[in-house]
């Protein structure tokens, strides 16, 4: 007996090594041709998909796809049971069925984006980034296509497919749908970004992605930079791209290339020529589900010929116009019957699977329950025996427990008078710390600024620049006197209290401007109500401190301040003529300009710099009001 069961015991777990080793060269087998399509190595992927059994359903799920890219749109291989399908399989068949039914009908969008979605997360759940890419392209694709997806949305599935780029052609598309995304949410022409898009394409063999850069790079050079020249070269080189795939469902973009082409000549003025490429269009082999751009194409002929007044030859195509729509109702109504046909069928089949299965349910309890009677009672006896343990258990434990809370609740008790008493001690210290700083950031920015101005005005003193350079200075002392005091005996400036934020500006430039060295210009807009108190200051200190660096350093003659009071925000510009800076090579950042960044950042404001070597300096503030 024992022997007999070593001997199971090794059938069964080689049984199970050979079919991991099965199951793996199938996944690399799926993997090479999906590598393989993508590259647009087709001969590759044929030979990939004799080494399948003729029969199996992983070579009819993956012959589908490679039909569907060839010839166009067929009856995908729907499969009913997924459940003993490897993971990359099942991923693939909802990409098929997704892409089927997107072509087919407008009314299954949704259904489509769903099952891209399970695929994607299939892929991920499985770590495959190559299947991980391909779900994503199609889903970024159909946002695309619909415009249906929200900002945030759209952002996200960008970010998850950035983060798994893992060769040149994953990101030549990444940077393709990165354009797309901005193209719809920035309203920008940004044809710099699909030129360079189309360089880095150059080194695949990917002419599907080539043809549709090259087309899109025509469409902004024809409707947004109106360069028609360009556009039509660009539309020619898409159409080569386009012709150069042994694949139909690629072709299928060139009838879309000759209507632009002809609508660029129709501007031109040239309706013969348009008519021509109309025409080709029109004559190309385009699949049954596309019927609505033959719609449209034979309204356009039909517009070509009305507006050269041959009304008969426009009535003709006209007519064509409302057969095809005609055909595209009814095949609508045949795919929409076929999709009700194919769903009461596989109601039909779950029902008589639910049948079999209800009757070998009851087959099989019949069965069993002569044998579950005895079973039931050993349970419940089994039951009873644990229940009266665990109550035991359980009613010691709530002891231990309501022992423990007792004394945890006299050590948070303990612990909070110490907390307290650590938050009181925190508390004196920190507000210790914020006085002195403030009275070191007032003697910077207040006492500082004006000493650089006295300065100034010593200087032309020597120079005998300015008769009144003595009285002038002797002024600015006392001016030197009276802050000092004020600053010992008061918590806030009476030039800002008194006055107010625009008044105290326009005396400190005033008082600058007197020296002769630096002319400040004030301007003011919307200013005509205070603002609270504790933030003029902070404002004014601000300014000081700029106008300050501009005397230190700037080496300017002109200075401009601008106010500018919105409803909800302030808007401060101070500009000079002085010899400016590299702001990104600065290492050090002096305590003014610090002082500064953290006035702002208090006021949850936004601060920028603006400097160009010999061309002067703008600094550019903005605080909220609210």
């Amino acid at each position: 007996m024992i022997l007999k069961k070593k001997l199971f015991l090794i059938v069964l777990i080689s049984s199970n090594i050979f079919c991991y080793s099965q199951n793996n060269a199938l996944d690399k087998n799926v993997e090479t041709y999906i590598l393989n399509i993508k590259n647009h190595h087709f001969s590759e992927a044929e030979l990939n998909l004799k080494n399948f059994n003729s029969s199996s359903v992983t070579k009819k799920v993956l012959e589908w796809q490679y039909q569907f890219m060839k010839n166009g749109i067929t009856k995908p291989f729907f499969i009913k049971d997924t459940l003993n399908l490897i993971p990359q399989v099942k991923a693939y068949a909802y990409i098929n069925k997704a892409d089927y039914l997107l072509n087919t009908s407008k009314d299954n969008d949704q259904l489509a984006f769903e099952l891209y979605t399970k695929s994607l997360l299939l892929s991920k759940s499985i770590n495959d980034t190559i299947l991980m890419c391909e779900s994503l392209k199609k889903i970024l694709f159909y946002i695309y296509k619909n415009r249906k997806a929200e900002k945030a949305l759209y952002e996200e599935y960008l970010k998850y497919y950035k983060e798994n780029i893992y060769d040149v052609t994953e990101q030549v598309y990444y940077n393709f749908h990165q354009y797309n995304y901005e193209a719809i949410h920035s309203k920008t022409d940004r044809v710099y970004q699909l030129k360079n898009t189309l360089k880095q394409s150059t080194s695949i063999s990917d002419h599907f992605i080539q043809g549709k850069l090259n087309q899109l790079i025509g469409i902004h050079y024809n409707y947004f930079l109106e360069n028609k020249d360009s556009a039509f070269l660009y539309y020619i080189k898409a159409e080569d791209k386009f012709k150069m795939s042994r694949f139909q469902h690629y072709k299928n973009e060139i009838p879309g290339i000759y209507t632009n082409i002809g609508l660029l000549n129709q501007d031109f003025g040239d309706y013969i020529k348009a008519l021509s490429y109309f025409k080709k269009a029109d004559t190309m082999k385009i699949p049954t589900y596309r019927l609505l751009e033959k719609v449209k194409l034979n309204d356009l002929i039909a517009e070509n010929f009305e507006s050269r007044k041959m009304h008969d030859s426009a009535n003709y195509y006209l007519k064509r116009k409302i057969k095809y729509l005609d055909s595209l109702n009814e095949y609508e109504k045949a795919i929409a019957i076929s999709e009700i046909n194919e769903k009461y069928k596989n109601a039909e089949l779950r029902a008589e699977n639910i049948e079999q299965k209800a009757r070998n349910i009851k087959t099989e309890a019949e069965k069993k329950q002569k044998d579950s009677l005895l079973l039931i009672s050993l349970s419940i006896l089994t039951l009873v025996i644990i229940s009266a343990y665990l109550i035991q258990k359980n009613t010691r434990k709530k002891q231990l427990l309501a022992e423990q809370a007792k004394d945890l609740e006299a050590q948070k008790v303990e612990n909070l008078l110490q907390e307290q008493e650590l938050a009181s001690i925190d508390a004196m210290i920190e507000g210790q710390e914020k006085e002195r700083k403030r009275i070191a950031e007032d003697l910077h920015d207040d006492l500082g600024a004006l000493m650089a101005t006295v300065k100034l005005h010593f200087d032309n003193i020597e120079t005998a620049q300015n008769e009144d350079a003595v009285q002038k200075t002797s002024s600015l002392l006392d001016e030197a006197y009276e802050k000092i005091r004020t600053l010992a005996h008061a918590k806030n400036a009476g030039v800002i209290a008194n006055q107010g934020l625009l008044v105290a500006v326009t005396n400190m430039s005033s008082k600058i401007t007197d020296s002769n060295r630096l002319d400040i210009e004030v301007i003011a807009h919307g200013l005509e109500d205070r603002l609270e108190n504790s933030l003029e200051l902070s404002l004014f200190r601000m300014i000081q401190e700029l106008i300050a660096n501009i005397i230190k350093h700037a080496e300017a003659t002109n200075a401009t301040i601008q106010l500018t009071q919105h409803e909800k925000n302030l808007n401060i510009i101070v500009e000079d003529n002085g010899k400016g800076f590299e702001h990104s090579k600065i290492k050090e950042v002096g305590i003014g300009l610090e002082t500064i960044k953290k006035r702002i950042a208090h006021l949850n404001g936004k601060l920028s710099i603006d400097s160009t070597l010999g061309k002067g300096t703008t600094i550019l503030v903005d605080v909220p009001l609210t």
